[in-house]
């Protein structure tokens, strides 16, 4: 081996160490990066991709589909129908911040009259439902309607505490007038220090076997903490039936409420 060869050798030999040290600095902040819920890779306490463990979004893999109880169409006079859906979210500590839905509505002859598209929250763990007023379906009338989530839930973690703390008690609930011109009443009381705006409270009013009758639904901007409302409901005809049972479910977004 030349005395050149032997030079360009070393020469060559400097330059790859130069680059692989500019490599290795370029390169060694990427790999030493801590985990986190976007780098689109399971890693730390994740249980799925950028979901689960500490990060806010949870898995949709290991939630559970919620489940449509009933849902129906309720006359509140003719042409004009108010429509509910009833579900329930079996996920605890999860919810949905928003998702889109879509009523369908079919004559008795399972004739297709209509539809009502709408976005809505899901709240944590257990009952709610799904209110649309004033659905005008001309002359048909709406026998049966179905009830879907038209786009992919995106299930949020919610803390166990803020889902225990708040809670919505709902107590003197009187019917009268039933068979003139129903109205209910009752107390509602946000039993937690927490802000709650753009509460939407349904009642729903049930026969001996457990069918709906009617539903109606009313508004409250915000329910401060520890703040208690009067409720009003009212129908303007009679109810088709005899009511042996009262329904009234408050119904708010958990990810709006705040600590006074």
């Amino acid at each position: 081996m030349t005395w050149a060869f032997k030079r360009q050798a070393f020469y060559i030999s400097i330059l790859i160490l130069v680059v692989l040290v500019f490599g290795f600095i370029i390169i060694y902040p990427s790999l030493n990066q801590p985990p986190t819920c976007a780098d689109n890779e399971q890693n730390g306490d994740e249980t799925g991709v950028d979901c689960g463990g500490s990060c806010l979004r949870a898995c949709i893999a290991q939630m559970d589909e919620v489940s449509v109880l009933w849902s129906r169409a309720f006359r509140v006079v003719p042409g004009r129908y108010n429509a509910v859906a009833y579900l329930i979210n079996h996920n605890q500590d999860t919810a949905i911040n928003k998702i889109s839905y879509r009523f369908r509505f079919a004559d008795e002859n399972n004739v297709y009259i209509g539809k009502r598209d709408g976005t809505t929250f899901i709240p944590p763990a257990g009952k709610f439902t799904i209110f649309e007023p004033a659905i005008d379906v001309g002359h048909s009338i709406p026998v049966y309607a179905t009830f879907e989530f038209t786009q992919a839930p995106e299930w949020i973690q919610v803390s166990k505490e803020k889902v225990n703390q708040i809670k919505m008690l709902v107590s003197n609930i009187t019917l009268t007038d039933e068979q003139v011109s129903p109205r209910l009443s009752a107390t509602i009381k946000n039993d937690s220090l927490f802000i709650v705006p753009e509460v939407d409270v349904v009642a729903i009013l049930y026969d001996a076997s457990g069918n709906a009758l009617a539903a109606s639904r009313t508004y409250l901007d915000v329910l401060n903490g520890e703040e208690s409302r009067d409720l009003n409901f009212t129908w303007p005809e009679p109810i088709s039936g005899v009511v042996t049972l009262k329904e009234i479910i408050p119904m708010y977004n958990i990810f709006s409420a705040k600590l006074k």
